[in-house]
């Protein structure tokens, strides 16, 4: 199980910076700000931690009260038992709901073959007669569609949601939770994309795991091969310069000077790349223990983004939900005004 090739962030197209407010200075009026064709927030890494999940629903509500919907980039569950999947309903059931929902699959949405039963794990009995296709039903019960890559818009935006559609150790005993992804869902992929690109609008992409060499975490040797065909879909990311890829699994901090990247692809003719985000979590975070492996964040760690769309620009904000607190900024130009 394993947790680079040309990063940039090209001069001039982004601008950073804490997300805080000036002291107000008299000026002469001005123009009215203009207003986000679209608002909406991304998370991921639930893992159980409900309480937390809801503080975040919460906090979302008071500083995105008209936002568009949320993204959640995998695992939504700690294992993937239906039980699991109806808590995070229940839970969505008497919080402030998000107009709409993407959802992303993660590699703990199948874990439940490690279990002898809920309470007993039994890694020497695997699968323990759990199926892989039970697994994927169970996912897709829980999302409402039939595969596990689908489309979703915000306010007009398009949201892309990827993930693996095979757990792996059932086919190599030698792998564990790398993403595969089938032919299919790489040809979906290069249609939606070039789809929008004709429509000139900018492409949202929530997926769990990290892409190679890009954001806080995907250069440690825990994050290095999830993707079995990591070049495929960079080669298809990286031709779209008004990309926007989502990912989670680290639970790395977003208060780290990576979180937000350009990725540029060689041999795509894109030198400017595309944008990658790290999403933070929402249960435990990690750091680098210096080993090349990681140890867990003390403390309360709950963390997100808002992301707001204009028709020139994208400005993603890094949000601490638990401390109610704005932690950074990154305003990110479109090649292409909408």
């Amino acid at each position: 199980m394993h947790r680079r090739s040309l990063l940039t962030a090209a001069a001039g197209a982004v601008t950073l910076g804490a997300a805080s407010q000036s002291p107000a200075r008299a000026q002469s009026p001005g123009p009215a700000p203009a207003r986000p064709l679209s608002t909406f927030n991304v998370i991921s890494d639930i893992q159980g931690d409900l309480g937390d999940f809801a503080v975040a629903l919460r906090d979302i509500r008071a500083t995105a009260p008209h936002g568009a919907g949320l993204a959640v980039a995998g695992d939504i569950t700690p294992r993937g038992y239906d039980f699991e999947y109806a808590a995070v309903r229940e839970v969505l059931g008497r919080s402030p709901q998000p107009r709409e929902i993407a959802w992303a699959i993660g590699n703990h949405e199948f874990y439940v073959p490690k279990y002898a039963d809920p309470e007993t794990l039994s890694l020497s009995t695997w699968p323990n007669g759990t199926t892989e296709d039970s697994l994927f039903r169970s996912f897709h019960r829980f999302a409402g569609r039939g595969t596990v890559y689908a489309e979703t818009t915000f306010d007009g935006i398009p949201v892309l949601s990827l993930g693996t559609e095979r757990y792996m150790h059932y086919h190599d005993t030698r792998l564990w939770d790398e993403v595969w992804l089938s032919e299919a869902q790489l040809r979906w992929l290069d249609e939606r994309l070039r789809h929008w690109a004709g429509r000139r609008r900018p492409v949202m992409v929530i997926t769990h795991h990290p892409l190679p060499d890009t954001v806080s975490g995907s250069r440690n040797k825990l994050y290095l091969n999830d993707y079995l065909q990591a070049e495929a879909l960079l080669g298809l990311l990286g031709r779209h310069r008004d990309v926007f890829l989502f990912s989670g699994h680290t639970h790395w901090n977003l208060a780290l000077s990576d979180w937000y990247v350009r990725r540029v692809v060689p041999g795509t003719a894109n030198l400017d790349g595309f944008s990658v985000v790290n999403t933070g979590a929402v249960q435990t975070g990690f750091a680098d223990n210096g080993q090349g492996g990681e140890s867990p964040v003390p403390g309360t760690f709950n963390q997100g983004l808002q992301v707001e769309v204009y028709r020139d620009r994208v400005v993603i904000r890094a949000r601490d939900f638990a401390a109610g607190t704005w932690l950074k900024q990154v305003s990110v130009p479109l090649a292409t005004s909408l």
